[in-house]
């Protein structure tokens, strides 16, 4: 089955037991009051990107990302999908942007799509927004723009150059036009911490052998290699894609996302998918936790290592078996800019017998080569908790995630769902002390996209020794405005 949101391996060796994850002892962090960066749809009057039976959530955000300027840290940029379409996509991806730290918030129309001023007249829809910037406070950004109706699709691109307020006009990494046999998916773009004028871009690229999805050949074979393009000239142009993860039959990546060590290197982490068990390695059918490594600035990078198997049973409503989408298949990188100790977070069954997802988590201490065992993150609370974001910030490591501990038995009317953080001194890793970030807000009021959807990632950020978070919050019952985009500032 091919894996798509918008629309070789090496074996586990464990770390000693000093660097396992300790659910124990840690005191909460404090946080800044709530704001909301979202506001009113700049959208509200698009009617492009209709497709038979699809519905438009007008006003509801989801899917945030969030970066902080290193030039000056009170600049914020967060991005988000706003009016989500049921069936893929929304109107298009807006960024929010503060000048004081996330005490107040003006908006910015990006130009994704048509629906934006200054976009593409081609693209209708947009997906998976992101944002990274860099040294020099160049603010970087990235689309999955594509068609309601129509197979036409690309990954887009766009600077900002003045903290979030304006963005350039985008430039196109790759398009793909007229033929339902290529998909660009899950794009994600990392500013070179080190490096001004410097970014990378990466994405899977879903290909079918026919451009007919009716036919049996394309059902039963598909490939999705990871794409990789770089600027060195701040977003001017881009280089062309090249293949650094190549599958081969019944084989894909999904959620490619660099971090960049303090020796430059760059390693690309993504959820490996094998549908076939073929080069000896049937263990490793289905998801994994993978990444590959360059450090030559992305011009050759190594063979896949495999991490962990990805176990995820997908989430649902506790009670009811209303299906939720989340980030189960998506793996989130960190990396410690001082030490450059790695970390990934995933959503996986493996701490209950395979009943629900739950939090996991590995540690790298030798530049990928060795991986600790997957511990749970979270605390146990007996319900699913999914979509985890990490993070590293003044000696600490951080991960925040949502769950249904507020759901009571017999609830069949609302779900309740919390965001939480929790945290970590690096090295030794102790996570406990939790921290309650927002809610119980009702799932149920979400658009509904395959279950309901908040998105399938949501941002974490360093700011300083404290952690920039923007999260999706459902309003409990207000369908003219189902969720927007809060956001903290987290000390530990």
């Amino acid at each position: 089955m091919i894996h798509r949101y918008a629309r070789g391996a090496a074996l586990l060796t464990m770390l000693p037991a000093a660097l396992m994850l300790n659910m124990s002892g840690a005191a909460a962090a404090t946080l800044t009051p709530l704001t909301v960066p979202s506001g009113a749809s700049p959208f509200s009057t698009c009617t492009a990107g209709s497709a038979p039976g699809a519905v438009n959530y007008t006003n509801a955000e989801v899917e945030p990302w969030v970066a902080v300027n290193p030039q000056r840290s009170n600049n914020i940029i967060g991005v988000w999908q706003q009016d989500r379409w049921s069936d893929g996509g929304a109107h298009g991806l807006v960024a929010g942007y503060s000048t004081n730290g996330g005490k107040t918030w003006s908006e910015a129309a990006q130009p994704f799509t048509a629906c934006a001023p200054g976009g593409p007249s081609r693209y209708d829809r947009a997906s998976d927004p992101w944002v990274s910037i860099g040294p020099d406070g160049t603010a970087y950004s990235v689309s999955i723009s594509f068609q309601g109706v129509g197979y036409d699709n690309a990954v887009l691109a766009s600077t900002s150059r003045d903290g979030g307020a304006t963005w350039s006009p985008p430039k196109s990494l790759i398009e793909d036009l007229g033929s339902a046999q290529f998909f660009n998916d899950k794009e994600s773009v990392t500013a070179d911490p080190a490096i001004p004028g410097t970014a990378y871009a990466v994405w899977d690229r879903l290909v079918s052998p026919t451009d007919n999805p009716r036919s049996a050949a394309h059902a039963a074979a598909y490939t999705g290699p990871t794409l990789f393009s770089k600027t060195t000239d701040a977003g001017v142009t881009w280089s062309t894609p090249t293949v650094i993860v190549p599958t081969a039959n019944k084989q894909q990546t999904i959620g490619n996302q660099i971090v960049i060590g303090p020796d430059g290197t760059l390693y690309n982490f993504f959820d490996l998918i094998l549908g076939t068990g073929q080069n000896g390695i049937d263990k490793l059918h289905g998801m994994n936790v993978a990444y590959t490594k360059s450090t030559d600035g992305g011009t050759t990078w190594t063979a896949p290592q495999v991490i962990a198997k990805l176990n995820t049973v997908g989430v649902t409503d506790p009670n009811t078996g209303a299906p939720v989408r989340t980030g189960d298949i998506i793996p989130e990188p960190a990396i410690d800019p001082a030490t450059g100790q790695l970390y990934v977070v995933w959503q996986d069954s493996r701490f209950n017998g395979g009943h629900y997802d739950e939090v996991a988590m590995a540690t790298s201490t030798d530049g990928g080569v060795t991986w600790s065992a997957p511990q749970r993150a979270n605390t146990p609370h007996g319900v699913p908790a999914f979509t985890p974001s990490v993070r590293v910030a003044g000696g600490n490591v951080a991960v925040a995630y949502y769950d249904f501990r507020s759901l009571t038995a017999g609830n069949t009317s609302t779900l309740p769902t919390d965001y939480w953080f929790t945290s970590s001194p690096v090295g030794p890793l102790t996570l406990g002390g939790e921290t309650h970030v927002h809610g119980p807000s009702d799932m149920m009021t979400a658009p509904s996209s395959r279950g309901f959807f908040v998105g399938d990632y949501a941002g974490l950020a360093s700011t300083g020794s404290s952690f920039a978070s923007l999260s999706i919050r459902a309003n409990d019952a207000n369908t003219r405005n189902r969720t927007d985009a809060v956001f903290t500032v987290i000390t530990r």
